[in-house]
């Protein structure tokens, strides 16, 4: 009896130690965020960033790796610490704050006189060939007007390894908030 309550013990011992951990990731937003309130902005209509959708391959929690031209890997251990929408959606906020400096960008609406934005992204992964794909569109609504712009960038990952893929992935999230917030100021 004894001896089978070792063994048993034992291969609950081996079991629990070849058990993988998840890792968890959050796309880096800057620290130096502008700081804005709503006095400061006077007559620049406030930026309300509505949603950030994805795809539904790209909803759940796994990183989404590329590994040929049709086909798609989604990570079991290599997760999203949050739902990408709301990472996209909080980051998005984040560097267009930066991007203009005196404009208050929210995710809700403030105020009667705003921007609509809404961005749909298509692409967000990583590649077979070292290149991460960044790709989607936005649209921007302000009084009746209506501008629909595409994005589709292809940087280079700089090394091997998850990290290097979210922190790629975040710079260009960061130029796609760039590309909207040069588009919005052409409009003033």
């Amino acid at each position: 009896m004894k001896k089978g309550l070792i063994i048993g013990a034992l291969l609950l011992l081996a079991g629990c130690s070849s058990t993988i951990e998840n890792t968890y990731y959050q796309l880096p937003a800057g620290s130096d965020v502008a700081r804005v309130d709503s006095a400061s902005s006077g007559n620049q209509p406030m930026i309300w960033v509505e949603q950030v959708t994805v795809p539904d391959y790209m909803a759940g929690n796994g990183l989404v790796y590329q590994t040929s031209d049709v086909k798609y890997v989604i990570a079991a251990n290599n997760l999203w610490a949050s739902p990408l929408d709301q990472q996209l959606q909080q980051t998005l906020i984040s560097n267009l704050s930066k991007a203009l400096p005196g404009r208050l960008v929210a995710g809700s609406p403030l105020g009667e006189t705003h921007y609509t934005l809404s961005v749909n992204v298509t692409g967000f992964q990583g590649r077979y060939d070292g290149q991460v794909v960044v790709s989607g569109e936005w649209l921007l609504q302000h009084q009746g007007r209506l501008i629909k712009h595409g994005f589709n960038l292809t940087l280079p990952q700089s090394e091997d390894g998850y990290d290097a893929l979210v922190r790629t992935l975040a710079m260009g999230w960061q130029q796609t908030a760039q590309q909207i917030a040069n588009s919005i100021v052409s409009l003033n």
